[in-house]
């Protein structure tokens, strides 16, 4: 069972394919789609076939992330903003583990700590709910700020990966990090 995920002044609640519009925004964004490695436009169709053939089906768990438009309003959970996502992916029940994926999609949202944040919630999600034992992700080796984030989260370079993705006409270098179960 899916649930959502609260801590203070973050909400984390199951994505909605009323949430499209906004994911489709988001992510066809210059300051997001840049630090992805699939750097495709999205769609509202493609957006709606991810739903349906990965959220729906259990291979990603995705989340819309929320903060509150006040602080002092942190207990109404109607007066939240969506201001991205934050997702798990190949979801590998053989092997317990996941490949983590998040961005921000609102310029005003971003610096913030919200993507720290959100990496801690995912993680304990991870471990105490699902009860993986590994989650990774890949993520450009020039964005220093999202490793950073990601360190904060408790995930570790384990990897580093010379020209590993061709993106708009030139090579890049990949940092692949993880953080294991420490119960496990």
């Amino acid at each position: 069972m899916k649930i959502d995920i609260q801590d203070t002044g973050l909400y984390l609640r199951k994505i909605e394919y009323s949430d499209t519009e906004n994911v489709v925004r988001w992510r066809n964004s210059d300051a997001v789609r840049t630090h992805f490695i699939d750097q495709r436009l999205f769609t509202k169709e493609s957006h709606e076939g991810w739903l349906k053939n990965y959220v729906e089906t259990g291979k990603v768990e995705q989340f819309i992330i929320c903060i509150p438009k006040d602080a002092s309003d942190e207990a109404n959970l109607e007066s939240y903003l969506p201001v991205g996502s934050v997702y798990i992916r190949d979801i590998d029940r053989t092997h317990n583990k996941a490949e983590y994926g998040i961005f921000i999609g609102e310029d005003w949202a971003r610096g913030r700590g919200v993507g720290s944040k959100c990496a801690k919630l995912m993680v304990s999600h991870c471990f105490e709910t699902l009860h993986l034992h590994r989650l990774f992700l890949r993520v450009h080796a020039d964005n220093l700020q999202a490793i950073k984030s990601y360190e904060k989260a408790g995930f570790v370079q384990e990897a580093y990966l010379h020209d590993d993705v061709y993106v708009n006409g030139e090579y890049k270098d990949i940092v692949l990090m993880a953080v294991i179960n420490p119960n496990d």
